[in-house]
């Protein structure tokens, strides 16, 4: 591939990747707006972002099917029309069932092309998983910072909440117009087949050669008894759950428990995402490629871990390094959770099994935990308790990353290890 290739690639991958977040992000400036208009609790309001990462996490297998039937690139146009239907829906009402079911139907077209992206990765840019990663993760993170941060004063513009929720369509038609545009640049429909076919053009990665559309992943069984795949899974859940706790509940906790105004919360929030955007990309590009990745998790994590405990012990004092202690150490931990399904993996089939297997388990299990944080600030009557939980979530996560073995593929545990395949470590 080259350079110019690669960078038009990249920038695709970018803009894809920055329309996973903005439905769900949109939400958490708007929390006040939205229960007063809606009447709901904060355990109700906390649905609006638990339905679409149920969603995520129930659809994510349904990725397996689109990506063989249509191909990644298709697949992943796919999942953002999905995304760009149910987020231009939104402006129809302001009813709870309607975004509820709008959710809904985003969580779904998001786990589509979540799902197929580490798969892209691993075909296209195998040798630079790390940095690709990063990319379309910052990608994923700095689309969440701008909805953060424009769709309150957007709202007030409009003089409509259900309108600025659904002005995020725009972004993703045009994520689908780059997509779209980009497809020389991907090769994922046509080119050279990829290593690992027979003679007769099978592919033993599970996606087909040449000319017939490579399909993403295969499902001859999720990894269930793979030790790997399961210790990718609950960092998967782990770190889905805490970003996700993020979008819904900072804006309130700074609003409610750090004495700040909503627009102040909400820049606190932008400058929270926004830092770890710029971690996303540079923590990769720090740690190069090939390197054990085992002890950036580790350093991330308890930075991660130190932003929660401060914000649930005192949140209204320096508040600034409780959100560069989130963004730094959240912002890396992200990124390279969502690398380990690329870089353990032999081939795409593979990596797409292991994304599925952490999608499907993990985002099924995070959606639970801004529900469990809006009904203990509703019990408790603020997010003390609920944010000191959080803290130690990310310490537990040391546990599984201790036991990340280093040298990649799943191994003597996986059911799909081909003699002579080759791997690359943590």
């Amino acid at each position: 591939m080259t350079r110019t290739a690669l960078g038009a690639a990249a920038v695709a991958l970018f803009v894809a990747a920055a329309n996973l977040r903005p439905a769900i992000a949109a939400v958490s400036p708007l929390v006040d707006r939205i229960q007063t208009d809606l009447d709901l609790s904060a355990t109700g309001v906390a649905l609006l972002t638990t339905i679409p990462t149920l969603a995520m996490g129930v659809c994510a297998p349904l990725a397996a099917v689109v990506g063989r039937r249509f191909g990644l690139r298709r697949g992943v146009l796919i999942g953002l029309a999905v995304i760009a239907l149910a987020t231009a829906a939104r402006v129809f009402g302001g009813s709870a069932w309607l975004q509820l079911t709008c959710a809904a139907a985003v969580g779904a077209g998001i786990a589509i092309a979540q799902t197929l992206l580490p798969a892209v990765v691993k075909t296209r840019f195998a040798d630079r998983a790390g940095l690709v990663t990063g990319i379309y993760t910052a990608g994923l993170g700095l689309g969440g910072a701008v909805a953060a941060g424009v769709t309150a004063p957007l709202a007030d513009a409009i003089g409509s909440w259900p309108g600025a929720l659904a002005s995020w369509a725009v972004l993703a038609v045009a994520g689908l117009a780059m997509w779209s545009a980009s497809a020389a640049s991907l090769g994922l429909d046509s080119g050279p087949a990829l290593a690992g076919t027979d003679r007769t053009g099978a592919a033993a990665t599970g996606v087909r050669p040449a000319g017939a559309g490579q399909a993403g992943p295969v499902t001859k069984g999720l990894p269930w008894r793979s030790g790997v795949a399961w210790r990718i899974t609950v960092l998967s859940a782990a770190n889905s759950a805490l970003y996700y706790c993020e979008l819904a509940w900072v804006v309130p906790l700074l609003h409610e428990d750090g004495q700040r105004g909503a627009t102040g919360a909400g820049v606190l929030l932008t400058v929270m995402i926004s830092i770890q955007v710029v971690a996303m990309l540079a923590v990769p590009a720090l740690l190069g490629e090939g390197r054990d990745r085992r002890a950036g998790l580790a350093l991330t994590t308890v930075l991660t871990a130190i932003g929660f405990a401060g914000l649930a012990a005192a949140p209204a004092t320096v508040t600034w390094l409780w959100i560069a202690a989130l963004g730094v150490g959240h912002g890396g931990l992200f990124t390279l959770v969502l690398t380990l399904p690329v870089v353990v993996s032999r081939d795409a089939a593979e990596a797409g099994r292991i994304s599925a297997m952490a999608f499907f388990v993990g985002y099924a299990c995070a959606a639970l935990a801004p529900l469990l944080v809006g009904a203990l600030r509703d019990a408790t009557g603020d997010f003390h308790l609920a944010f000191g939980l959080l803290s130690g979530l990310t310490a537990a996560m040391l546990l599984p990353i201790a036991r990340l073995h280093k040298g990649g593929g799943l191994g003597d545990e996986s059911t799909t290890a081909r003699p002579g395949a080759t791997s690359s470590g943590l």
